[in-house]
């Protein structure tokens, strides 16, 4: 059973097309690693799986609510304090307990400091720990590393496996070593759409071009 299955995909940006016939699926415990170079599409295929974007040609196929998306915004509310930023997504997503996700992230003794007053590493282990109260089944991640000192990508590198070993997976684009020894990468640079393809969308009238 997949918890994503990708077929013949094709995503544009600034109307021309970046990748095309990109095709995979993601099982529980599964993680797959987007590589390639800058400009490829990477984070445009991510936001697509996200529900962000309208795909350009392709299906995607996985279940309602089972996306959890992090991207380069840390979506953060400045003048909340890191206990009431999670406490607010875990409300928005139906999750319970906070305390392992504070654990996991090493922000407990952060718990009652505005997020305004976090350096940046510490707000993104803060994104990052809204993954873990969301308890939604596939993270789709774009470089969720940015920021992050050593000992903190190895903390993260932790809560990815625990999730795929709870039976979640993980669709990423990362440059990092996450300790993740059976992750598949999948290189975009194979599918890159052949130049000067542009999408118009549905009803677009070449009058207003």
């Amino acid at each position: 059973m997949s918890l994503l299955a990708v077929h013949d995909l094709a995503v544009a940006r600034g109307g021309l097309r970046a990748v095309e016939g990109v095709s995979f699926s993601l099982a529980p415990g599964q993680a797959l690693i987007l590589r390639g170079p800058n400009g490829i599409g990477k984070t445009t295929l991510l936001r697509t799986v996200a529900g962000l974007q309208p795909p350009v040609a392709g299906r995607i196929e996985l279940a309602e609510d089972a996306v959890a998306y992090a991207a380069h915004a840390d979506g953060l509310k400045g003048a909340l304090s890191v206990t009431e930023n999670l406490r607010f997504w875990a409300a928005v997503f139906g999750g319970g307990d906070i305390g392992p996700a504070l654990a996991a992230m090493d922000l407990t003794h952060l718990a009652d400091r505005p997020a305004a007053a976090l350096s940046a590493g510490q707000k993104r282990r803060l994104g990052l720990a809204r993954l873990l109260v969301t308890r939604r089944p596939l993270w789709v991640l774009d470089e969720p590393t940015v920021s992050l000192d050593a000992e903190s990508v190895a903390r993260f590198g932790t809560a990815i496996r625990a999730h795929l070993g709870q039976g979640g997976a993980a669709l990423m684009a990362t440059h990092i070593d996450l300790g993740l020894a059976e992750a598949r990468v999948l290189d975009l640079a194979g599918y890159r759409a052949k130049a000067g393809q542009q999408v118009r969308p549905a009803g677009f009238n070449e009058a207003f071009a």
